[in-house]
This record gives structure tokens, sequence and C-alpha cells, in this order.
């Protein structure tokens, strides 16, 4: 049976997308690419061009799912505005194309390809050119994260038990947000 996987990693500059693969026992990387918003000013054009591109991936590859990367915190709240607003344009689009859609966070996402939520990006895209054929030869970080979300949602499907992180709901939002990120991130409080 041949499984496709839109893997969509949210930026409000540079959106990674890959379309994930699995036929015959194989993993193969169809695309892995980026959305570039650099040359677009206003913020208005670029959540529509995230929008359009997003519908348009869609319709040319016709994944099963989409997985798209949960940004979970960041130093800047105006960055983090922006990645949201990015981050809502594609899944607007994503529902608008009846595509079921699954969120994971960053560290369930290097989890379940190298094993350890603190992987760094050199390593998952080590263990990705091992697990799954890709065309190039190198691919930029944001297209790499998103084929590692893409890759996160395959092992989820195969395990739905798995300690993967789920996406946000129901079970997420009972939990104090910042006593969540302090007990998962010990080594950044200062003392």
């Amino acid at each position: 049976m041949k499984t496709r996987i839109l893997g969509i990693d949210p930026g409000s500059r540079m959106t990674g997308f890959a379309v994930l693969e699995y036929h015959d026992r194989r993993f193969e990387a169809v695309c892995c690419d980026v959305i570039r918003l650099t040359g677009t000013e206003d913020a208005l054009d670029r959540l529509r061009t995230l929008y359009s591109e997003t519908s348009a991936l869609i319709t040319r590859y016709r994944p099963d799912s989409c997985a798209i990367e949960t940004p979970v915190y960041g130093k800047d709240p105006s960055a983090m505005l922006k990645l949201g607003r990015a981050q809502a344009a594609i899944i607007m689009s994503v529902l608008h194309n009846n595509l079921p859609l699954f969120e994971y966070y960053p560290k369930a996402v290097k989890k379940a390809i190298t094993g350890t939520g603190n992987a760094g990006k050199d390593q998952v895209a080590y263990m990705l050119h091992k697990l799954v054929y890709i065309p190039q030869s190198t691919l930029s970080d944001d297209a790499t994260d998103a084929l590692a979300v893409a890759w996160c949602h395959f092992q989820k499907l195969q395990d739905p038990a798995s300690d993967h992180p789920d996406p946000p709901g129901k079970k997420q939002r009972q939990q104090n947000s910042w006593s969540s990120f302090v007990a998962s991130n010990p080594e950044r409080i200062r003392k």
C-alpha cells in the first residue's frame, strides 16, 4: 500500500515542505524544498502566498495527510506571532483542502528519527539520509525539518501508542505551559 505524507516546517520567511512516500517497503522523498517569502515585504501577502502555495502542493502531490511542526517557544514575541500566523495560514489551507492534519512538537520529531528529543539538526539530517531515499544530496535546514516531520507522522501511524507526544489537544491544554516548558528544558533555567 502506498502512503504519502506532506510534511511542513512553517516559517514566516522560509517554509520547508517535503512529500514522503512509502511504497513497497521503501521510503522516498518525492520532493523537498522551501516556499521562499523573502521577496515579499507585506505580511498579508506572505500569508496569502503560504495559503496558496500549500494548496498547490496538496493539489500536485495528493498526499494522504499533512504533518506540521508546532513551535513551542521563542525569545522574540513578535517573531512567535509571525510564526503563529504563518502556521495558521498553512493549517487553513490544509483544512480547506479536506486533508487530515497532525501537529508534532520539535522534540517528538527529533525523537522519532534519532531516538532522542535533544538531537541536533546535523544528526537528524544524517539519519534521514540513512532512512529515506532523497534525490538531492543536500537539503536546506527547512526542507530537512519538513521531511523529519513527515517521517515522525509515518512512525506515529505505524505505532499509535508510541511515546511521541500527541498534537496539541485537550490533554495539552490542561497542563500549565510554563511548567511543561521548565520540565522539558531544565538546561535553559538560570539559577
